[in-house]
């Protein structure tokens, strides 16, 4: 199979299924280079998930546990 018939039907079967984005692109680390106030977001964004979180799990122990002194 020539390589640009190989190309177009990779493109059709792309838009076909409306594939946007190559799941073993997405796995692998980027050579690019993200800015800081990126990483930075990044950073509080899973910082606040953590958070949430850990709330989360207290509350579930509290839940469990009625009787047990109130969350702090």
């Amino acid at each position: 199979m020539p390589q640009t018939d190989y190309e177009a039907a990779i493109a059709q079967y792309l838009t076909t299924k409306t594939i946007t984005r190559c799941p073993t692109v997405c796995v692998v680390p980027t050579q690019a280079t993200v800015a800081d106030a990126d990483r930075a977001a990044y950073r509080d964004h899973v910082a606040a998930k953590e958070a949430a979180r850990e709330q989360r799990i207290k509350l579930l122990r509290h839940l469990g546990r009625p009787w047990a002194a109130p969350l702090a």
